[in-house]
């Protein structure tokens, strides 16, 4: 196949490929640049908007089905990109974030001779030696790179304590691939940013950066290894999170080992229901662990859809009779399990700033209050303070009386010309918006959708409201202590305040006395300084003139005072254009 040709050409780019590649990247977007300039600018400004009206939706699903074959076809960093385009809905429409939504790393595998000579490399030993055995056929092939299962030899077992462990791979040329793909964007959003409809939407430099320091952390598995452990020690005395254990000794940036959790997909709900789990129990508890992720810790998994989370059964110890006559030991009532999160590439932080709004925003969520929840957005910063949120806090208080509290199950029964004509409403009020989801934001964004699909998978009646207010009563009751704590501190500074107060006025009183009390105005300082400059600059200007008009006149009778009169206006003039930057 054509696909299989190119993206195994891409595993080993030469320069010919890259050239291709990035050539073929910046074609798409040319063309794709120029449709929208047609439809979205120049047919308005001949008084054709209706025509770019009409057309859009058709238009921007043609673009998405487009970019999809585009990414899968190259795969590398585009498959990322479609990903990372999916949850930008605060900037692209509808149409594109649903088409999208479903790009996966659709991309064949790579030999694995290839990848068993990327591995010595790296390693620095033959891999048999690295390895008591190692599985050629991959249990995953991604655009980044691709899982092998394999088992320690004995020495590194003891030491690590692990036998069967996953082995990652980075593609061969994939660093090649990263920088051609980066590259290609930079200069896409340099055209971009001359496009007005899209500068003042969007920072296409700074999402571009983003986007590009998110894929290199992800191509880094030593990074990867350390968020790992460092979300392992967040949950370390969580009996309902598992995290797999790392062998650094078989670990390095384009090689990563780790022990083999695999265990039972979340969304399997035959497989769940085989080993006595009511996939309904598991949505609300798997919810509320993002939300401890989100809120609490403020370190989050931000990329967990179904094939990165397991769930694993875990045996509960036997229950014995309380006497002989009791009859033999009974098990538990049912089998314990533990959600097992693998795949660290991508994770999210958010800062405290951002964790105490996005705490209010959840409340007002739960209180179904509109105007709270817009003013925890201002306060998070997606706001711009000029943003004048009337319209906004209408439409919330509308969504909410509406569709508040309502499960995927209910709301699928809502007629779709009911969300349709509501969608619109409430689209146009954002983007009238001045605004822009922050970096950290991207990335909850996607946390919290993907965690709505996995619950609405795992229970088509979930209804997220459910495991929302609880979760947000709990927080109210650790604000209220936080409140509690600020008020005591600022009483106390309050009172350091009043008890040093008495010995500064006595001193300020003395310095009244002895005049040695001097006033600053920095800004009357500067506006006196700036009037003294244009005074100056006046006078030389004035001083110019009359130089020049006087020699001019001098000269006809006297050649020579009349040329040094107006060579020597030139000194004033220097002055008078600029001694106003001189001073500043």
């Amino acid at each position: 196949m054509a696909t299989d040709r190119r993206v195994r050409g891409d595993s080993t780019p030469g320069a010919g490929n890259t050239r291709a590649r990035y050539r073929r990247i910046l074609r798409f977007a040319g063309r794709n640049l120029a449709v929208i300039w047609w439809y979205e600018l120049f047919l308005p400004r001949i008084g054709l908007a209706s025509v770019a009206e009409r057309t859009r939706s058709r238009r921007m699903r043609r673009f998405a089905q487009r970019f999809h074959a585009l990414a899968v076809d190259l795969g590398g960093l585009m498959i990322k990109v479609g990903q990372f385009m999916s949850s930008r809905l605060d900037v692209l429409p509808p149409e594109i974030t649903a088409e999208l939504a479903g790009l996966q790393d659709e991309v064949p595998p790579v030999p694995f001779p290839a990848i068993r000579a990327l591995a010595e490399a790296e390693l620095g030993m033959p891999l048999d030696r690295a390895y008591a055995s190692i599985d050629e056929s991959p249990i995953a092939a991604a655009s980044l790179g691709q899982a092998h299962r394999a088992v320690l030899g004995a020495l590194d077992a003891a030491d690590t304590g692990l036998s069967d462990v996953v082995v990652k791979v980075q593609r061969p040329g994939i660093d090649a691939i990263v920088d051609v793909d980066l590259a290609a964007l930079r200069k896409v959003a340099g055209w971009l940013s001359h496009v007005r409809i899209v500068a003042d939407r969007v920072n296409t430099h700074a999402l571009v950066e983003e986007f590009a320091q998110t894929s290199l952390e992800e191509i880094d598995y030593l990074h990867e290894a350390a968020n790992a452990e460092r979300f392992a020690a967040d949950f370390a005395d969580d009996d309902r999170v598992a995290v797999p254990v790392i062998a650094w000794e078989r670990t390095t940036r384009r090689v990563l080992t780790l022990e083999d959790v695999t265990a039972i997909k979340i969304t399997d709900a035959a497989a769940l229901a085989e080993a006595g789990i009511d996939p309904a129990e598991v949505a609300p508890v798997f919810a509320a662990v993002m939300f401890d992720q989100l809120f609490t810790n403020g370190f989050f998994h931000a990329d967990p859809h179904p094939g990165n989370i397991f769930v694993t059964p875990v045996a509960l110890p036997v229950t014995m009779g309380a006497s002989a006559g009791d009859g033999p030991a009974e098990a538990s009532a049912g089998p314990a399990w533990k959600l097992t999160f693998i795949d660290f590439g991508m994770m999210g932080e958010v800062p405290p700033g951002t964790r105490r709004g996005l705490r209010k925003l959840l409340i007002a969520a739960a209180s179904r209050d509109g105007k709270g929840l817009v003013d925890a957005v201002r306060d998070v910063g997606v706001l711009l303070p000029s943003a004048d949120t009337a319209e906004l806090e209408r439409a919330m208080t509308q969504l909410f009386a509406r569709f508040g509290g309502m499960g995927f199950a209910e709301l699928r029964e809502v007629d779709p010309r009911e969300f349709r004509e509501f969608a619109v409403q409430f689209g146009d009020v954002v983007r009238s918006l001045p605004f822009q989801l922050p970096e950290n934001f991207l990335l909850i964004i996607r946390a919290m959708s993907l965690t709505s699909g996995v619950c609405s998978a795992l229970d088509p009646g979930f209804n997220l409201w459910d495991s929302i207010e609880p979760y947000a009563t709990k927080l109210l009751k650790d604000e209220r202590g936080n409140v509690v704590q600020d008020l005591a501190k600022q009483a106390l500074e309050t009172a350091g305040i009043a008890w040093r107060l008495p010995k500064r006025l006595d001193d300020l009183v003395t310095r009244v006395d002895e005049g040695s009390v001097v006033v600053t105005n920095p800004t009357l300082d500067r506006r006196v300084a700036r009037l003294e400059r244009t005074a100056r600059r006046t006078v030389s200007a004035a001083i110019f003139a009359g130089l020049l008009v006087g020699g001019a006149v001098l000269r006809a009778d006297e050649v020579v005072f009349g040329t040094v009169l107006m060579a020597a206006s030139a000194v004033p003039l220097l002055h008078a254009l600029f001694a106003g930057r001189w001073g500043r």
